[in-house]
């Protein structure tokens, strides 16, 4: 596509799911504007499919699941997109109307091959000013793009610049805290064994503090609480900083576990 405006019509949104029921609705509600919706599924056991299937846009693809890359890999490559662009999106990620009239007038730039965009944390419908929930890549020229793994997430690799949107995504969980506490563990066992992998001399300050087992679930409380001001934020906030931290405790958790199974051999 030559330079110009990036109309809804060169734009595919893309969205992963599995059991959730809670949050695809408002999610589907804000992407009235696409002609075509890809869902990918894992095989969800709740109504998450009878819901999105109301949407006459929606196809609907079931995978089971083996790793988040694979999935959107498979989501990107193998569902006959036909439209440059993917919107990539989580079950739990809700466009902002500011986001849709940017991306509706969106210039191009041809080296340009995707956008990141910044994101509002909310805690059961409460928007949050600060958090630690950082930029995604969420729209790019599904040719340019490739999903890997990196450690319990994925990391889309882009061929070609990146640049910043201007409007941001809320990203509105509304599943239970037990479902959280579940998906939480899953994951610190998936971030424990890249961890634990990985060289003191290749990793950033936050992972070096995470390998001492004990420092950063206090770090990740401070930073959220009096760094990112969710102290200011009510119950909103202190449930907000007590998830992160807790987060980071079975991450401890999950490595101290390691620890004690190599001592045991």
């Amino acid at each position: 596509m030559e330079e110009g405006c990036l109309m809804f019509e060169h734009i595919t949104p893309v969205i992963l799911t599995y059991n959730e029921a809670p949050n695809i609705i408002r999610t589907l509600d804000q992407l009235y504007w696409a002609k075509d919706i890809v869902v990918v599924d894992s095989y969800s056991s709740d109504d998450t499919l009878t819901r999105a299937s109301s949407y006459p846009q929606v196809r609907i693809f079931q995978r089971k699941f083996d790793s988040h890359a694979d999935q959107w890999n498979f989501a990107v490559k193998e569902t006959q997109i036909k439209t440059e662009w993917v919107l990539a999106l989580d079950a739990d990620y809700v466009l902002s109307d500011e986001l849709i009239r940017e991306l509706k007038v969106l210039h191009l730039d041809p080296a340009t091959a995707g956008f990141r965009t910044k994101f509002i944390y909310c805690v059961l419908g409460r928007r949050l000013r600060g958090t630690v929930y950082p930029p995604v890549t969420v729209l790019y020229r599904h040719e340019s793009a490739l999903y890997r793994q990196d450690g319990h997430t994925q990391r889309v690799s882009i061929d070609g610049d990146i640049a910043d949107l201007k409007s941001p995504i809320f990203h509105d969980d509304r599943k239970s805290l037990g479902h959280w506490l579940l998906s939480q563990d899953r994951y610190m066992r998936l971030e424990a064994d890249t961890l634990s992998k990985s060289p003191w001399t290749e990793i950033g300050w936050a992972d070096r503090l995470r390998k001492t087992r004990f420092l950063f679930p206090f770090v990740m409380l401070f930073y959220c609480l009096f760094v990112k001001g969710a102290v200011l934020e009510g119950r909103a906030g202190l449930y907000y900083s007590f998830q992160r931290m807790l987060a980071e405790i079975i991450l401890s958790l999950r490595l101290l576990e390691k620890d004690i199974a190599m001592v045991k051999k």
